[in-house]
């Protein structure tokens, strides 16, 4: 080769390696440094809204949210130091991973075809294609994933008792995702990149946004994620005409409106949970569950819960069955004349329902004449991360807290839902808001998830003592109104839907569940997760669902045989209740009939108070 030749050549691979790093190389100094220090200005903000509570004491800090992951901690480090060898081998197994990220890292240098030591391409926090091409950036993202790897085992490879365990295995996985390079602006090769590009504007933007969501919150971070600006309750959210036809301290009772001539004698009823407001299944009239079951015949009756206060700092689970579901059937019967229904029970509005079955078994109550749960726990044996936050300790503390106000503020649900899945929840956010500084978009699910709820004090402490920390509900032991709650003496028919990427209730929990009825379950497991398994409109076709033989024995055996039918299950559930009864009367077409007046409009007044 020529020596011009040989200069062209070395030319062009010094111009490669410039335009790799080009991205990287601050073009205007003087604005950088100008949004620099806007930024710091308005870090400093956001610091003063975080304080500012503080000082007056309106917020008391504790340590509470650390005391549970550094006990957790201690107990794994004991075991691991305890035993000299023990240790000795985990330090080597860590050292070992580290050497093979550095060996690779050097001959990624002399030959970029080498593949990485430890494989990301299925990480979504990891696409920017710098996590791979750039040495810095790939040996950083391959060290915490080497470190990450290794704590997980450290937990999995432990004796601990299985609470501890659990909680370590979970508190894991929340530290090793929140120190993730990903989450920071000089680690993150994507939001470094466009802060050079921007001149640092972005973190301006994303520390004014963060002082936003500190004021919000007053004094707490309240995560946007979401923007809630395009949604109102009544207008473009829980659309679906009706009307509600009675009041409680604790629900609205909600008809809809029929569009079929003829309906069947059997009334629905759907006893939503309480922790989150109904109208998830009525977002909007595509995904509305509620809609469609009126346009399938079904004379559709809501219980809209009450967002608890002080005032109902005492109602428990009695309360919440005689002024929620007692009410509502009352009530139902008055506006159609029909002793019975078919009732729908949801999430923690299902184990409600389970229970007051159980109730009413005792007392010869006859009044529901089928149920069907969707994604509902009534043992709590494999009720799955949620029971890291309920043993003895923790649940003394949460008394001592909402006894102050009555109350559980609703941001602290929602913080602890979306820790389950930090990785989707919290840190695209982070990242997304404070870094990038993008304001989120408009997205009817989130605004419906960020709309919390607070939880009432008696009502929500006798769920976590009976249900998570006790189990007593499939154990039999559980009173409510003086009686004793045996489950096996509920011999309705029933339909039990489950999904299959459940994080909230599993669906080995709930298939387990199964077996505590004494009467005919149908077991449904549907594709996806808690919320995307329910609200599955036929016309979307999307996902699966498995259906199957009698619930017993083993649940993978069940899943190996259970057939898999393409789409939504809802059709499958409609056919199912119409094989229980399928008798029709003509439309009922007036709210509450002769005994009851219409109150207001749906979806009434109780799901619009927010938190």
């Amino acid at each position: 080769m020529s020596e011009k030749g040989q200069k062209s050549e070395n030319t062009s691979d010094d111009t490669k390696q410039h335009f790799a790093l080009e991205p990287y190389v601050v073009k205007n100094p003087d604005e950088f440094s100008k949004n620099l220090a806007k930024m710091i200005e308005a870090a400093g903000q956001a610091a003063s809204e975080w304080l500012k509570p503080r000082e007056e004491g309106s917020i008391e800090e504790t340590s509470d949210s650390t005391s549970e992951l550094t006990n957790t901690f201690s107990k794994l480090t004991e075991y691991w130091l305890s035993d000299p060898q023990r240790a000795i081998e985990a330090q080597t197994k860590l050292f070992s991973g580290f050497m093979g990220v550095w060996s690779n890292s050097i001959q990624r240098l002399n030959d970029s075809t080498v593949p990485e030591a430890v494989d990301a391409s299925h990480d979504k926090r990891f696409k920017d294609e710098d996590w791979s091409n750039q040495p810095f950036f790939s040996f950083l993202k391959q060290t915490y994933l080497v470190t990450s790897q290794w704590a997980e085992d450290l937990v999995a490879d432990s004796e601990l008792d299985p609470h501890t365990k659990h909680k370590a295995e979970f508190y894991v996985k929340q530290v090793t995702g929140a120190l993730s390079p990903s989450n920071f602006m000089i680690s993150n090769p994507e939001v470094f990149k466009e802060t050079i590009a921007t001149n640092g504007a972005n973190l301006v933007e994303g520390m004014k946004m963060l002082a936003d969501d500190i004021r919000d919150g007053k004094g707490d971070l309240k995560l946007r994620q979401v923007d809630g600006s395009k949604f109102v309750v009544g207008e473009n959210l829980a659309t679906t005409p009706g009307k509600v036809i009675a009041r409680s301290d604790l629900i609205e009772l909600i008809q809809y409106t029929p569009t079929t001539d003829k309906v069947l004698k059997r009334p629905l009823l759907i006893c939503p949970p309480w922790i989150n407001k109904f109208y998830i299944l009525d977002l909007n009239p595509e995904k509305s569950f509620i809609k469609w079951a009126v346009d399938q015949g079904h004379t559709v009756f809501v219980m809209a819960w009450v967002n608890p206060d002080e005032r109902h700092k005492n109602m428990d689970w009695t309360d919440y069955i005689h002024e929620g579901l007692f009410f509502a059937l009352d009530n139902i019967e008055k506006a159609t004349g029909e002793k019975q229904v078919n009732a729908i029970g949801y999430c923690v509005g299902g184990t409600l329902l389970a229970t007051a079955l159980g109730y009413m078994a005792q007392i010869g109550d006859t009044r529901i004449a089928t149920s069907t749960f969707f994604t509902t726990q009534v043992d709590f044996t494999h009720a799955g991360d949620l029971k890291v936050f309920v043993d003895e300790e923790q649940l003394s503390k949460l008394e001592e807290q909402m006894h102050k106000k009555g109350y559980l503020e609703g941001s602290k649900m929602a913080t602890a839902f979306n820790m389950l899945r930090a990785g989707d929840m919290i840190w695209p956010y982070m990242v997304n808001n404070y870094m990038r500084g993008k304001a989120p978009t408009p997205f009817d699910l989130l605004y419906w998830n960020s709309d919390a709820t607070r939880m009432a004090c008696t009502n929500h402490l006798f769920y976590l003592r009976n249900c998570y920390y006790e189990n007593r509900l499939s154990q039999g032991t559980m009173r409510i109104g003086g009686k004793q709650v045996d489950l096996s003496k509920v011999t309705i028919p029933i339909y039990n839907l489950a999904a299959k990427e459940d994080h909230i209730a599993p669906a080995l929990s709930v298939f387990e569940g199964s077996k505590f009825f004494g009467g005919d379950v149908t077991y449904v497991m549907g594709g996806s997760g808690h919320i995307a398994g329910v609200v599955n409109p036929p016309a979307k076709k999307k996902y699966q669902f498995w259906t199957g033989g009698k619930v017993e024995g083993d649940f993978a055996k069940w899943v190996d045989k259970a057939e898999e039918t393409a789409g939504s299950w809802w059709d499958h559930w409609n056919t199912w209740i119409r094989t229980q009864d399928d008798t029709e009367v003509a439309a009922r077409k007036k709210h509450g009939g002769n005994k009851l007046k219409p109150l207001c409009d749906a979806p009434g007044t109780y799901v619009k108070v927010r938190s």
